[in-house]
Order: structure tokens, then sequence, then C-alpha cells
């Protein structure tokens, strides 16, 4: 027999409990059987009855499981690219300490949330490039997203037509008969100056390949940072500012059959984004069968009512007038 819940200091301390105020009970009637015609039988009897089905819930508490069978367990999985925006409006200060360091604080928790599931980094600007092939290492995840900085990639605007090009690219080299889940989660600002990436959106659905878009960044925007000072904007020779653009991530994700969400200090949604993932289907990318038993605390839990049920309507005399 298997125990559910083999708590049995819990069990020791209820089983003591019950043993003492029973005592004082059978002490107060040893007393009454002093001086009045009491039968001591009856006595005993509703002594075992009570012994019974105290006992029978003890039982139940435990959990008891009783016989097994083979069940088999499927192992699912899901190949999920993270794609992140590396330009330098990505060091703005709108959100703090920096959208980019916010990104990478909430990339590490929701990493930890998949941990079965193969997870891969696309970092992108005006160009976009492999950071980790998709892969089960958490530890090898967590060390590229620590060290992610605006100069590992081209500052020459943002492209975001590049890493959907990229993930459907590498999604594509890896294609087999399975029927995959796959996704792309997007992270930028939804600047974008290519503005070219309406043919990829239909390959992407064409591809089941769902786009999951996280804009970053407050409408009202602020200034980029850049050492000592900021980026200036050549049209007006004024410190250049950097907004949230939500069109263009808006209309990635609804002609992907994703979803938009949004991160600042006002909005914060990333634990709907790993929900919204954690409803997706995963392939099922093994089987294994295990031995399961089935609790069968219900029997002895409802034997135990039972009695006690009888011994309400039907309560033993024990003094006899």
């Amino acid at each position: 027999m298997i125990w559910a819940y083999p708590d049995f200091n819990l069990i020791f301390w209820f089983a003591a409990a019950f043993t003492l105020l029973y005592i004082g009970y059978l002490y107060r009637f040893y007393r009454i059987n002093k001086k009045l015609n009491v039968k001591s039988y009856r006595l005993v009897l509703k002594l075992l009855l009570r012994l019974s089905y105290f006992t029978l819930f003890l039982i139940a508490l435990a959990g008891p499981s009783i016989g097994t069978s083979l069940k088999e367990i499927k192992e699912e999985g899901r190949d999920i690219f993270i794609a992140i925006d590396l330009s330098q409006s990505m060091n703005a200060t709108d959100i703090g300490p920096s959208r980019l360091q916010r990104i990478k604080f909430e990339l590490k928790n929701l990493v930890k949330r998949f941990a079965g599931d193969r997870i891969g980094l696309i970092i992108f600007s005006s160009e976009a490039f492999v950071q980790c092939p998709l892969t089960f290492d958490q530890n090898v995840l967590q060390l590229h997203l620590d060290g992610l900085n605006t100069g590992l990639v081209p500052s020459q605007g943002t492209d975001i037509s590049a890493p959907l090009a990229m993930a459907l690219s590498k999604f594509e080299a890896e294609e087999t008969n399975e029927v995959k889940s796959r996704s792309l989660i997007l992270i930028s600002d939804g600047e974008d100056f290519a503005d070219n990436f309406r043919d990829l959106t239909a390959k992407l659905q064409e591809s089941r390949i769902r786009v999951f878009t996280v804009g970053v960044g407050t409408e009202q925007g602020s200034t980029i940072p850049r050492g000592n000072g900021f980026i200036i904007d050549p049209r007006t020779n004024q410190p250049a500012v950097t907004r949230l653009e939500q069109a263009n991530m808006k209309l990635i994700a609804a002609q992907t059959d994703g979803q938009y969400f949004e991160l600042s200090d006002q909005v914060q949604e990333i634990q709907d984004l790993i929900l919204a993932i954690e409803r997706l289907e995963g392939t099922v990318t093994g089987s294994r069968m295990i031995e399961a038993s089935a609790n069968k605390y219900f029997y002895f839990l409802l034997v135990a009512l039972t009695l006690v049920v009888f011994d309400m309507i039907l309560p033993l005399k024990t003094i006899k007038l």
C-alpha cells in the first residue's frame, strides 16, 4: 500500500488527542458504573464503534493507494525563438532602469517557466543574428541574456522584418514530418525603418508559426542616452525622442494568429504572455510508461461516515434506569 500523505507525525498527534479525550470519557462512565447499574458490554460496544470510525478517518487522511497500473505519460514541448531588439532606442529610460535592462529581467523569469521547451535567442537591429540556437540548456540561455547589450548589433536603425525572416528560416531548416508547436516572441519598441514585414507575416502564418509581440516603452517616449549626452536627431539638431509604436507590433501579431502585449511602468503584461504560450498545445516529443496507483481514501471515509451516522441515529444506551 502506498500513502499519498505519509505525515505519520500528524496522525500520531491526532490519535494521541483522541486517546486522551476518550480515556477521560471512559473514566467518567467508570465512576457512573460504581453507583448505577450499567451493563459493561454496552460501554465496550460504544468504545469499539467510535474507535473504528476514528481509525478509518485517520487512514483516509493518510491517502491510501491500493493496486498499481501502467499509465502512459506523454512528454510535450514547444520550440520558441525570442527576438530582442538591440537598437540604440532600447537604452531609453522611459522604463526604469532602461528598456533593455527591464526586458532582460523579465526574460530570465520567462525562460525559467519553459524549462521543458527548446528556446533560442535572436538579436536584431538593422540586421538579425542567432545569439543562441534552440536549446533545452537553461544555463546557456541565462548567460546569453546576461550579456545582452546594444553594442552587439549594427546600430543603423531597426528592421523588424529581419528577425521574422531569421526565425522563419531557422524553423524551416528543422522541418520534419511532425507537426511542431512553433512560436516567436518579438520584443521591440515597434519603430521600424524598413516597413517590409507584411510578406513575411503571411509566410509565418502559412507555416503555423505564431508571433507574440511585446511592445516596450511609452507613448510619451524618452531621449536616448549615449555616453554623457544623448543621441541627436540630425533633422532637428535636438535630442532624439523614441516612442512606443504599437501599430506595427499589433499588426504582426494579428496577421500570425498571435497576440500583442505591452511592458511599461504602467502596463506589465509579461505574465499574460506566459499564460498565452502555456495554452499552446505542445509537440509530443516522447512518451514513457509509469506505474500509477489510485488513491482509495474515499472508501475508508465513506465507511467512517456511515459509522458516525449509525452512532448518532442509533446510540447505544450506557445507563439503564
